[in-house]
């Protein structure tokens, strides 16, 4: 903490900088004036954070950012849209220093990528659209980050950055307020609500290496809807070409060197995905009833085909149970005649094909390939092979309700709610090896599904200007479903009694076994009260939730804050809340099979994630799971000098029966033989196991700065923005039994402790300027076993207004191709950077974006 507290000390005393609110371009009230240029300019700055109203973290009364209780921090549409990307969770990133995300995250991680606000789990931060809860994505997160494996989060690529007015990120606990999953905060998403106006915009950019071309298309307009109402529409399609930053294996260039020239160069391809198809549909929409009734609602659809996700290579000499079963001294040979009787007493009498210097025996080979009723995959995948993963998501939603004020004064709203996310797996050039060589190479593992239903009533009531009660009921329905796989993806083949690997390579299918679906409901009752005076001097707020689960039973939450100004100008803050996040379904019975590479023993090997309940997790202290529960204390200080505004707030998160899976148990053959009849029918292949438990506790701690500035002496053309984010986790104390110290450090080091940013935007005539200075401190990465360290990365960007209504704008991120660290050791797999970095490592990207508005959205 005494880091903590001295990074507060120093920031303190430094920040005379900086902001979070850019120029809303959108915003007709913001421009006032013109200038001598003919552009209109605003008459005070924009990015004065106090102006900025929000409506996340209470359902009492909106409030300016700093008259919150608690720190939010709000982004404008125009704040995202400058940015390379598209990409909601990279958009995010990359302004908002308390949340981290990984682009190139392994497995199914790489469809729905893991996004962490304030140190902790994807599914810790709750995310509203127009204040209501959002599905989760259907992916578990078998990410090897540490804070992110085996997390079921949101789905934030659905959401496209022109379909919203405004971001406000809540950060702090408020699971009294909202329910599950809110520990580390809320994300807010509010959509454009405009009844007329519209817009189209088109990006396209690339890297300086000449690959990972991206193009995306979006528009937006807003229509009346009868007297007083509206329907906005939004749309967005894109794709993007992967990227490859690889250098050859070293067991890729022996063989190479030996003479096997069917080995590709790179063998393994490591780099960002390819994504096509991206198409996201977003309507929102409100109308007037009779008298003070209001009717409203927003939708959304969303596909896309995330690919070209690449594993490990196959070695065609050592791959165990595909092409070897002693690590390469010699090949493993099918029999066909054992495969037919089911007897393994090598009827066909096939040679013994030994490999030396990266090559089978000539001879025995010849003697092999002449005897019909053997064979090697050798035949079939000379080079080996890698398996292309991928995912087609889906993602759909309808909220609508009805609200309004009773004659007494009552304030009420009624809403109902249904979404659903799916992912259906692919795998590409992999094999069953248990079928033999009539295996096919291309399969449909299963797919994940989630869907929720939630029914909310929530009503205000004011009691004079001073005391605002609040209270409600929520029935939420969760339910997860795993889809069964092609018969080859899951099958065991009449090879496998001879040592090959049963179903798909790399990714198992889903048996009939394991396929199934599951729901669970639970029902909340909460209330809240604000009181203050008029004069907004100071002001309490508290809620109070019980929530009751059909398998976990109840889990009350409470939450206490206040604010004080200590000084004209100087406001003090602060908070105390409970909160708890209940395992998903999907967690409880999923199941997972990865093949990762183990730097201590130089070679892959087969892993998998299964349910906490199996008989064989019960071996080694598995039990059904339990809620989490946390204790978050927040205290912080907002400064307002004129043009300049400084927010400082310290937190704490204690974080009690803290979900994560265990280390890995090594299995028995008993072991094995069990989960078989569980329904994992790859389990003959597992080395290893792990699973779900709730066994320790960490504490994070942090500090969170957030200045803006527009100097007057720059004629008001310039603002200046700084946030800075400290964060530090601790595993406070854990079972023996369940983690080791290598997955203790992953969850406190996998994240980088110091993030911030420091913006410059200036207006000068018809141009707009940015630039923007990233830093990422050090992070651990288990699979290199290395410790990266920190990068610095400077974003540029220079906008021209041809005229009222059209806006060209040229970009670069990562300007100054400031490389990041290296891998030590990048022959041994071929990576030669993190494919776990908290930051985008494919180098500069440059990008265009043409803009043409009309109406509100008029860009000038």
């Amino acid at each position: 903490m005494s880091r903590i507290l001295l990074a507060a000390i120093s920031a303190a005393s430094t920040a005379v900088l900086p902001a979070w609110a850019q120029d809303d371009l959108q915003d007709p009230a913001a421009a006032t004036e013109l200038s001598g240029e003919g552009r209109e300019v605003p008459d005070e700055p924009a990015i004065r954070v106090q102006e900025e109203i929000v409506v996340t973290g209470t359902r009492l009364r909106q409030r300016s950012v700093t008259d919150s209780l608690v720190p939010i921090d709000v982004l404008s549409s125009d704040e995202l849209s400058r940015q390379g990307s598209t990409e909601l969770d990279m958009l995010l990133r990359n302004v908002v220093p308390s949340l981290n995300i990984s682009a190139t995250s392994g497995d199914a991680a790489v469809v729905v990528r893991p996004v962490n606000l304030r140190g902790l789990a994807p599914d810790h931060t709750l995310v509203l659209v127009n204040g209501k809860r959002r599905h989760r994505g259907a992916v578990i997160l078998w990410s090897r980050i540490g804070v992110s494996h085996g997390a079921q989060g949101p789905d934030l690529s659905a959401i496209p950055a022109i379909a919203l007015r405004q971001v406000e990120v809540l950060r702090d606990g408020a699971s009294a307020q909202y329910g599950s999953d809110a520990i580390a905060g809320v994300m807010n998403f509010l959509l454009r609500d405009s009844d007329s106006g519209g817009a189209l915009e088109v990006r396209a950019g690339g890297y300086g290496t000449g690959d990972g071309e991206s193009a995306t298309v979006a528009g937006n307009v807003g229509l009346p809807w009868g007297d007083g109402g509206f329907v906005n529409l939004s749309m967005e399609y894109g794709g993007a070409r992967p990227t490859v930053r690889a250098v050859q294996r070293a067991d890729a260039a022996l063989l190479l060197a030996a003479g096997n020239t069917h080995v590709a160069d790179p063998a393994h391809r490591w780099g960002m995905a390819d994504v096509a198809d991206d198409l996201k549909l977003w309507a929102n929409l409100g109308r007037p009833l009779r008298g003070d009734t209001e009717v409203y609602g927003h939708a959304n659809y969303a596909s896309r085909l995330v690919g070209g996700r690449n594993f490990f290579f196959r070695n065609p000499n050592t791959r165990s149970a595909v092409f070897s079963a002693d690590s390469g001294a010699t090949l493993l040979v099918g029999d066909r005649l054992d495969a037919s009787d089911g007897v393994v007493d090598g009827s066909a009498d096939c040679p013994v094909v030994t490999v030396t210097n990266g090559l089978p025996d000539p001879a025995a080979l010849d003697e092999l390939r002449a005897n019909p009723n053997c064979f090697t995959f050798q035949e079939r995948f000379p080079g080996g092979f890698q398996p292309a993963f991928g995912g087609d998501r889906t993602d759909a939603s309808v909220v609508g309700g009805v609200r309004g004020v009773t004659a007494a004064g009552t304030m009420w709203d009624l809403s109902l709610s249904v979404g659903a996310n799916e992912v259906d797996f692919y795998l590409h050039d992999s094999v069953n090896a248990s079928l033999g060589l009539d295996t096919p190479t291309d399969f449909r593992p299963g797919f994940y599904r989630q869907q929720d239903t939630n029914v909310h009533l929530d009503v205000v009531r004011s009691y004079g200007s001073r005391l605002q009660v609040a209270g409600g009921l929520e029935w939420r329905n969760e339910g997860f479903t795993i889809g069964l796989g092609d018969t080859a993806s899951w099958q065991i083949g009449p090879y496998a009694p001879q040592g090959f690997s049963a179903g798909s390579n790399g990714f198992p299918g889903f048996s009939p076994i394991a396929a199934g679906e599951w729901n669970r409901a639970n029902a909340a009752v909460y209330g809240e009260v604000e009181y203050g005076p008029e004069d907004g001097t100071w002001g309490i707020g508290a809620a109070l939730r019980l929530e009751n689960y059909e398998d976990f039973g109840s889990a009350p939450t409470g939450k206490l804050a206040g604010r004080i100004e200590a000084a004209p100008g100087l406001a003090l803050r602060g908070s105390v809340s409970t909160g708890f996040r209940a395992p998903t379904p999907g967690q409880q019975n999923a199941f997972n099979v990865s093949t990762q590479w183990a730097p201590e023993l130089m070679e892959l090997v087969n892993n998998g994630t299964i349910p906490p309940t199996s008989r064989v997790a019960a071996l080694r202290g598995g039990t059904q799971l339990e809620p989490e529960e946390s204790l978050n204390v927040a205290f912080g200080a907002v400064l307002e000098r004129d043009a300049l505004t400084l927010t400082a707030d310290l937190f704490r998160i204690d974080l009690e029966d803290r979900l994560g899976v265990t280390q890995l148990f090594a299995l028995k053959p008993v072991e094995v033989d069990q989960l078989l009849m569980e329904g994992i029918t790859s389990a003959a292949n597992l080395a290893n196991f792990r699973f779900f438990a709730n066994d320790f506790k960490t504490r994070t701690q942090g500090l969170d700065l957030v200045a803006a500035w527009r100097p007057a002496a720059l004629g008001g053309l310039t603002q200046i923005a700084l946030a800075y984010n400290l964060t530090e986790t601790e595993v406070v104390s854990w079972n023996p039994k369940l983690l080791d110290k290598r997955r203790i450090r992953e969850i406190e080091e996998a994240l980088p402790d110091t993030r911030w940013n420091l913006t410059v935007n200036h207006a000068i005539g018809r141009f707009d300027l940015l630039a923007r200075l990233g830093y990422f401190d050090k992070w651990f990465d288990v699979r290199d076993n290395w410790t990266y360290d920190g990068a610095a990365l400077v974003d540029l960007e220079a906008a021209m207004q041809l005229n009222a209504s059209t806006r060209l704008t040229i970009g670069a991120r990562n300007a100054l191709d400031n490389e990041a660290g290296r891998n030590p050791n990048p022959t041994a797999i071929g990576n030669i950077f993190s494919t776990r970095a908290p930051f985008d490592t494919n180098g500069s990207y440059y990008y265009v974006r043409f803009q043409y508005g009309w109406g509100p959205f008029d860009t000038g």
